[in-house]
C-alpha cells in the first residue's frame, strides 16, 4: 500500500505543479505540440513515401520476350525453368494472340489493323510478365531469364530502376533521421523546461531533503510532470492528424499530383500515427524531465 500511497502523492504533487507553474508549463507544451506537429508530418510524409515506393517496387516487373520459332513444348520448358528460380514472386504467360486481343480491345486503330490480319500472320511474339520476390535482386535474376533457351529480348527497365531503388532507399533514411532527431529535439526541450522550473522550486527541495524525503519521492512528481506534460502536449498534434489528413486525404481524392502517387488511407492511418504520437509525447516528457532531475539536482 505504502508504494501506491507514494505513486497517488507524486502524482497528485505534479498536477498541483503544473498549474502552480503555470507559465513555464504552458512554456513546455507549447514546445511538445510545436515539435510533436513536426514529427507528425515527417511521419505521416515517410509513411506515404515508404507506402508509394513499396507500391512502385511492386508494380516492377520483368518482360520476357520468346522466340517466335519457339515451340509449345519449348513454352512449357520455359515455364519450369522460370518457376524453378528462387527470386521469382509470379509470372504471366502471354501468347501472341493474347496480346493481339488485348490490343484491339484498348484501341480502335489497332482493332482496325489487325483484324486485317490472316490466321497465321500474327507478327507479335509472346512473352512472359515476370514479378520477383526481392527488387533489389531483379537485374540479377534478369540476367539469369536471358540465358534461359528460347528467350529473346529480356526488359525491366535496367539502369533507370536502380537508380529509383537507390533514391527511394535515401528518402527512406532520410525520413528515419528526421523523425529520431525530432523527437530527441523535443527530449531536449522539455529537459531544459522542467530544468528550469526545478531551480525555481529549489527551496522547496532542499526543505524536503533536510526532512529526510528519499530521492524517489523527490524524483516522482518531477517524472510525473513530464509525462502530464506530455500528454497535454500530445493532444493538439493528434487532433491536427486525425482532422488534417482526413481533410487532404479527401482534398486530393486519395493521390498526390498524379493517380501513380496514392496516398495511404486515413481511418486505421492517422489512429496508428496518434497513438504513436502520445506514447512519443507521454514517454519524451516522462525522459526529458529524468534527465533534467538526475543532471540538475544531482540526486
Amino acid at each position: 500500500m505504502k508504494p501506491l500511497r507514494i505513486l497517488g502523492r507524486g502524482f497528485s504533487n505534479a498536477v498541483k505543479s503544473v498549474f502552480r507553474n503555470l507559465n513555464l508549463s504552458i512554456a513546455s507544451i507549447s514546445c511538445i505540440v510545436i515539435t510533436l506537429l513536426i514529427v507528425a508530418f515527417a511521419i505521416i510524409l515517410s509513411s506515404n513515401v515508404n507506402n508509394f515506393t513499396t507500391d512502385i517496387e511492386n508494380d516492377l516487373t520483368i518482360v520476357t520476350f520468346v522466340n517466335k520459332d519457339a515451340t509449345d513444348e519449348d513454352i512449357e520448358a520455359l515455364k519450369e525453368n522460370i518457376e524453378a528460380l528462387p527470386n521469382i514472386e509470379k509470372y504471366e504467360y502471354r501468347s501472341k494472340d493474347d496480346i493481339k486481343n488485348s490490343m484491339q480491345n484498348e484501341n480502335d486503330t489497332f482493332n482496325k489493323i489487325m483484324s486485317e490480319w490472316e490466321e497465321g500472320e500474327n507478327p507479335l511474339q509472346a512473352c512472359f510478365v515476370i514479378t520477383v520476390k526481392n527488387v533489389e535482386d531483379i537485374g540479377e535474376t534478369a540476367t539469369t531469364i536471358e540465358n534461359l533457351e528460347n528467350i529473346d529480348i529480356v526488359k525491366y527497365g535496367e539502369g533507370m530502376v536502380e537508380e529509383l531503388l537507390s533514391i527511394f532507399d535515401v528518402v527512406k533514411k532520410v525520413m528515419i533521421v528526421a523523425v529520431i532527431a525530432l523527437i530527441f529535439v523535443t527530449a531536449f526541450l522539455i529537459s531544459n523546461t522542467i530544468k528550469i522550473t526545478i531551480y525555481s522550486r529549489k527551496n522547496e527541495i532542499d526543505i524536503m531533503r533536510l526532512v529526510g524525503t528519499s530521492n524517489a519521492v523527490i524524483k516522482l512528481p518531477f517524472i510525473f510532470e513530464g509525462l502530464i506534460l506530455g500528454i497535454i502536449g500530445s493532444i493538439i498534434p493528434i487532433l491536427c492528424t486525425i482532422y488534417g489528413y482526413v481533410f487532404f486525404y479527401d482534398k486530393m481524392g486519395g493521390v498526390m499530383f498524379t493517380d501513380i502517387i496514392t496516398l495511404i488511407q486515413p481511418y486505421n492511418f492517422v489512429f496508428k500515427v496518434s497513438i504513436l504520437l502520445l506514447i512519443i509525447g507521454a514517454v519524451v516528457g516522462m525522459f526529458g524531465s529524468y534527465k533534467a532531475v538526475r543532471k540538475y539536482l544531482k540526486i
